[in-house]
C-alpha cells in the first residue's frame, strides 16, 4: 500500500513485511501487547478492565513518550487482520467492557477491516490525537469512544517535542470531528461510557501555561458534560527527555495542584491523577507472554 493514512502524508510504501514511512510499519498490523487493563478512566475500565490493543510504531516522534519500546523502538509482532479480530473475540470473551485500541492511528485501515463485523461492545479509539480527519471519517460507525490526546496548543511545543509542528491545528480539527460522530457522552446503566470523546492532557514540567491553554480551547468548545477530560500529572522524564533539560525532571506538586485548581475553576468534566502516579512503576512494561494475554 501507499499510505497517506496519518498527517504526515509520506505515500510511502508499506508492504506485509516492511514500510518505509514515519511510523516504520508494514501494512500488516503490529501488535505488542493485548490484555485486560485496570487503568484507563473509570468509565472505560469498569469493574473488569478495558480491552486493550497495543500497536507498534508511532507517527509521532513525542520525546518523553512513555511507551518507548513500542512506539519508537518497533517492539511487537506481526499479525494478520483474522488474528486481530480474533484477539477482540478473546479479551471480550475474558470480561472486556469494552476494546481499546491503542495507538492505533497509522493501523487504521486494519483496524477497518477488523471490525467490518460489529462488535458486542463499545470499540474506543486510543491515540495521541495526531489523527487526520479524512481517516477519521473513513471509521465513521465503527468507533463509539474516541480518547485523543491534546497535548499542545503552540506549534513551536510540537515541533519540540513531538517533531509535529501542524500538531495544534491537525489535533483540534481531529477532536472536533471525533465528536462530530459520537455527540455527547451516553453512559449505560453502570455507568460506563458507551459512546463519547474523553480528552487527555498529559502536563509537562515549566508547561502550566500550555495545560490552561489546552483547558481553555476545550472550555469554549465543549458545554459542560459534552465530552470529558483527563488532566494526567504522571509525567516522569523517559525516553529522550534527558537531551531537554527544562522537561527531564518529574512535574512539581504545585504543578500538578495548579493544573487541578485551573480545571476545577473551569468546571470541565472529567478526571484527575493522584500525584502518586507519578512514578516508574506506572510504566507500562510490555511483554508477549502471560496467562492474562490472548497468544498473539
Amino acid at each position: 500500500m501507499i499510505c497517506n493514512l496519518c498527517p504526515r502524508k509520506c505515500a510511502a510504501l508499506r508492504t506485509d513485511t516492511r514500510g518505509e514511512g514515519r511510523c516504520g510499519m508494514p501494512s500488516l498490523p503490529v501488535v505488542a501487547r493485548a490484555a485486560l487493563h485496570q487503568w484507563e478512566e473509570p468509565p472505560l475500565s469498569g469493574t473488569r478492565g478495558a480491552g486493550t490493543v497495543f500497536f507498534s510504531g508511532c507517527p509521532l516522534g513525542c520525546v518523553f513518550c512513555q511507551n518507548e519500546s513500542i512506539s519508537h523502538e518497533n517492539f511487537g509482532r506481526p499479525i494478520s487482520v483474522e488474528r486481530l479480530r480474533a484477539i477482540f473475540q478473546e479479551l471480550i470473551g475474558q470480561g472486556a467492557h469494552n476494546i481499546d485500541l491503542v495507538n492505533p492511528t497509522h493501523f487504521a485501515h486494519a483496524v477497518l477491516q477488523a471490525l467490518e463485523e460489529p462488535l458486542p461492545v463499545p470499540v474506543v479509539w486510543n491515540s495521541g490525537g495526531y489523527d487526520a480527519p479524512e481517516t477519521l471519517r473513513a471509521l465513521e460507525g465503527k468507533v463509539d469512544i474516541y480518547l485523543p490526546d491534546l497535548k499542545y496548543l503552540r506549534p513551536e511545543t510540537a515541533a519540540r517535542y513531538s517533531d509535529a509542528l501542524d500538531y495544534p491545528e491537525v489535533a483540534c480539527a481531529a477532536i472536533l470531528e471525533m465528536y462530530r460522530q459520537t455527540g455527547p457522552c451516553v453512559y449505560d446503566e453502570e455507568g460506563l461510557l458507551r459512546r463519547g470523546v474523553i480528552i487527555r492532557h498529559l502536563v509537562l514540567p515549566g508547561r502550566l501555561s500550555e495545560a490552561k491553554a489546552v483547558m481553555d480551547w476545550v472550555a469554549e468548545h465543549f458545554e459542560p458534560g459534552q465530552v470529558l477530560f483527563s488532566l494526567m500529572s504522571q509525567y516522569i522524564p523517559w525516553g529522550r527527555a534527558a537531551e531537554f533539560p527544562e522537561i527531564n525532571r518529574k512535574l512539581r506538586p504545585s504543578e500538578a495542584r495548579s493544573a487541578r485548581q485551573y480545571m476545577d475553576a473551569l468546571g470541565l468534566s472529567g478526571f484527575t491523577q493522584e500525584d502518586s502516579s507519578a512514578a516508574s512503576t506506572f510504566i507500562p512494561s510490555f511483554d508477549l507472554i502471560g496467562v492474562e494475554k490472548p497468544a498473539l
